[in-house]
């Protein structure tokens, strides 16, 4: 029997869960890169309850899930582009998180779930888009170049005491023709 993957627009009532499914993921993905300490305080942090629940509450943000069966396997986060970069300007929006657990990668639908955040960043238009990519994370690099994002600056993403050397990608607005 083959799994019912389905994306949906995450709500206020999916605090709890896209805190989990947030956590869950950035410790599969990257919890061996740091102390225990320094990852449970991030944890704490930014996939707590009440973070999850501003996000979703601000109207410059959206989440979705991606669910198998009704369970939540990942999620991408967009919204104002809040990277530390000179030429990021108002109006300019961020992928901010595309997680995937590793048994719901490489079936095309972190593609689809990519496609559908990059979809309502442009829902008014084109406009530049930005994303922060850990510097070691070649796959997730190589796939944003694919949707014609490029390397344009760098800059240190803080988990406790850890110092992460992150690249800050672009991609330019389409210029209609």
């Amino acid at each position: 029997m083959s799994a019912n993957f389905a994306i949906r627009r995450a709500t206020p009532a999916d605090t709890a869960v896209l805190a989990d499914i947030s956590a869950r993921c950035f410790v599969v993905t990257f919890g061996d890169s740091y102390p225990p300490a320094d990852l449970s305080g991030f944890l704490a942090e930014t996939y707590s309850h009440q973070a999850i629940g501003a996000l979703l509450a601000d109207p410059d943000c959206a989440a979705w899930l991606l669910e198998r069966d009704g369970v939540a396997v990942g999620h991408a986060l967009a919204g104002a582009c809040g990277l530390p970069h000179a030429q990021v300007a108002p109006g300019d929006g961020e992928l901010k998180r595309l997680y995937l657990l590793p048994d719901a990668q490489n079936g095309g639908w972190g593609s689809r779930l990519f496609e559908t955040a990059l979809a309502w960043l442009e829902r008014d238009g084109p406009r530049t888009l930005w994303i922060g990519v850990w510097s070691e994370n070649y796959g997730a690099q190589r796939f944003y170049g694919r949707y014609g994002f490029e390397k344009v600056g760098h800059y240190e993403f803080i988990v406790g005491d850890t110092r992460d050397h992150e690249f800050i990608l672009r991609r330019a607005a389409a210029v209609a023709g």
